[in-house]
This record gives C-alpha cells, structure tokens and sequence, in this order.
C-alpha cells in the first residue's frame, strides 16, 4: 500500500523535472549559461596552454583561449540585447541549427614563399653533382623549391571556416559562416542577430 503513493510521487516528480527542464529561459539567464559556458571553456583552454613547453607557443595559445573567450562573452551580450520580446515574435528569425561543418580554407601563396623556397632549392640543386649534371639540378632545385615555399606559405596563412546550417521556424533554410568557433551544435535553438545567429 505505501508503494503505491511513493511512486505516483515519483512520477510527479520525474514530470515536474521534464517540464522544469523543457521550460524556456529569460534572455538574462540563457546570458548567464552562456557566460558560464565561455568560462569554463576558457579555463580548459588555459591548462591546455599551460602545457607547452615553448614559451611562445605558450603565450600564442594563452592569447588565442583569451580572443575566443572574448568573443564568446561579445556574442551571448549581443544575443541577451537582441532577444526578443514576444515569444510569437520569432516564427521568421528563429530556427534550429542542423549541421555544423568545419573546414579549411586554404591561405594566398604571395612571391614571397616562391622566391624563398626556389633561392633554398636552387642552393640545395647546386650542391649536387658536377658541370652540366649540376646546373641541371640547379634548377630543378629552384623549381621544386619555388613549389615547396608556395605550398608551406598556403599552408600557413590557411584559416578554419564553421559554417552553421540552420533552419526557420517557417520552413527556410540558411547558411552562416563565422572565422571562429560559435560554439554552437546540431539541434540548438537560434534566432537572427546582427546579420548573424546566436543562441535563442
């Protein structure tokens, strides 16, 4: 007998938390999980940082955590100014993020990698062989080399592109693409801001 009121207390109480749980936020409070979100984030960054052994490298890494916890927090502000004032007031400018891809958006190779690497193979291609054989490979060395410092160049003014696929309460879809982590997954709720998504 006094199993059953314990369960059906259970049960209310398992239905209270999922309403609890699915019940929307103020703008100040999902700020407020967002700022939390950013900190935490910011703080695993750091201890990543700390492990380098380079001092540079180490101060390269502090400064790039600090840049993407500043805009992180840049982002919920913007987001808590324009949230919304009517829940109804979204059907166009809120949605759902359905993908979230990252890719690599390969740099501008400029004369400068060209020159260096072609000057670098030219001497290495010199230091090979004797008369004809070498002026041959003189030049092969230039034009590997040339090749190789354009392709080291690209590669490190290469830059990653998230591009976040969302769509509408009203059915239409849209692409946005952001030169650092959102932060954002598949399934989270967003609306328009500033020409850009946030968190709604």
């Amino acid at each position: 007998m006094t199993s059953r009121p314990l369960i059906l207390a259970l049960s209310l109480a398992g239905l209270m938390s999922s309403a609890w749980a699915q019940a929307p936020v103020s703008a100040k409070e999902q700020y407020a999980i967002d700022s939390k979100h950013a900190a935490t984030r910011y703080a695993d960054d750091k201890k990543l940082c700390a492990e380098e052994t380079d001092s540079s490298t180490r101060m390269q890494c502090m400064r790039d955590a600090k840049s993407e916890y500043d805009k992180s927090i840049a982002q919920a502000k913007a987001a808590m100014k324009a949230s919304p004032a009517k829940a109804g007031a979204c059907m166009n400018d809120c949605g759902k993020v359905v993908n979230v891809t990252v890719t690599e958006k390969a740099g501008e190779g400029s004369a400068l990698g060209l020159i260096a690497g072609g000057v670098a193979g030219a001497l290495l291609g010199n230091q090979v062989g004797s008369g004809h054989g070498r002026e041959l490979a003189t030049v092969a060395g230039a034009a590997g080399g040339a090749y190789a410092g354009k392709q080291i160049e690209q590669k490190a003014k290469s830059t990653k592109v998230w591009t976040v696929e969302v769509q509408y309460n009203n059915g239409q879809h849209a692409s946005f693409n952001f030169d650092h982590d959102p932060g954002l997954l598949a399934g989270d709720q967003v609306r328009n801001a500033n020409g850009t998504v946030v968190r709604n």
